[in-house]
């Protein structure tokens, strides 16, 4: 339980949320390119239509291990996060 982070993404409308959240994926070594809103191709953002639109709609979460620092004892687990992307616009707080 030491080890795990529970953390909620939250903010207006065009904040970078999703982009925070796809580049935290990518440094975590989840994926292998960071995606991009404007280029409809990020792994939070999964429906065609937040896709489309550039925005997020449903509120994403994933679970993943965010590595060990440079020189950490071997025996010191990872630290799982369990991240939660929603939406900004007000026409999908409830979502939140």
């Amino acid at each position: 339980m030491r080890r795990i982070r529970n953390v909620g993404i939250l903010a207006h409308i065009n904040a970078g949320k999703t982009t925070v959240s796809e580049r935290m994926l990518k440094h975590a070594g989840m994926t292998r390119v960071m995606g991009s809103v404007d280029d409809g191709d990020t792994v939070m953002d999964f429906m065609d239509q937040e896709r489309e639109r550039g925005i997020t709609i449903n509120s994403a979460a994933i679970s993943f291990s965010w590595p060990n620092a440079a020189g950490a004892e071997p025996t010191v687990p990872e630290t799982t996060f369990n991240l939660i992307d929603t939406p900004g616009h007000v026409d999908f707080t409830f979502e939140v």
